[in-house]
């Protein structure tokens, strides 16, 4: 399915999201905080957009996904970065040493692998000791107006800007789905604690469509 979407999947994105997406992005890459030197993981990167941003920090990024169709994008559209490589990667399975990485990080990204806790313990693994990791996912928003409202365009409206935008509409479906059942914000850092990350804590960005959570692996 996501190789099918891949060569509108950006463009899709920001007219779905109505521009919102640069904005959550940018946020993802402050929470980050890369910096020259360090090795960073970007676990179910897609077409690598939040992995270039990694990048123009100086960081050695590595763009994994399960996708290859989303991998060959990315290497169409940010192949020229040399800090950045590209992995074809199980976020079950990760084939990376322990402790390898600085920073781990995964956007929207999480609730499409099909035991994310499973996930949660192997990046965990990967990370150096002291190592942070952020995760960029929708969310649950706190008001129940707003909530509903959010719901029904989800439901009614993305599907839609899906199809106008050239891309596979059934594939929204399964996005709406997606977000419908995924766990609220505590409940996803209670699976973040569970995984054995310390310091956990998140932030609404848009009035909670997407949430912002972080964590660290103790030294």
């Amino acid at each position: 399915m996501f190789d099918q979407v891949a060569a509108g999947y950006d463009r899709t994105n920001t007219a779905m999201t109505v521009g919102n997406d640069a904005l959550w992005r940018a946020a993802a890459t402050r929470a980050v905080a890369p910096k020259p030197g360090e090795k960073i993981l970007d676990l179910g990167a897609g077409t690598a957009s939040s992995s270039a941003s990694l990048a123009r920090s100086g960081a050695q990024v590595v763009a994994a996904d399960f996708s290859p169709g989303m991998l060959a994008e990315g290497q169409r559209r940010h192949g020229s970065i040399r800090n950045l490589s590209f992995v074809q990667a199980d976020a079950t399975d990760l084939p990376f040493a322990d402790a390898e990485f600085d920073a781990v990080t995964m956007s929207y990204a999480l609730r499409n692998v099909n035991d994310p806790k499973k996930a949660l313990r192997e990046l965990l693994r990967v990370t150096k000791p002291g190592g942070r990791l952020v995760i960029n996912e929708f969310s649950t928003p706190p008001g129940s107006v707003f909530r509903a409202a959010y719901r029904f365009y989800n439901s009614q409206v993305l599907p839609r800007v899906a199809r106008v935008a050239g891309t596979n509409g059934d594939a929204y479906d399964y996005l709406n789905e997606s977000i419908r059942d995924w766990p609220d914000q505590k409940r996803l850092a209670a699976w973040i604690r569970e995984a054995g990350w310390s310091e956990v804590e998140y932030r609404n960005l848009s009035f909670g469509i997407v949430a912002l959570h972080r964590a660290v692996k103790l030294a």
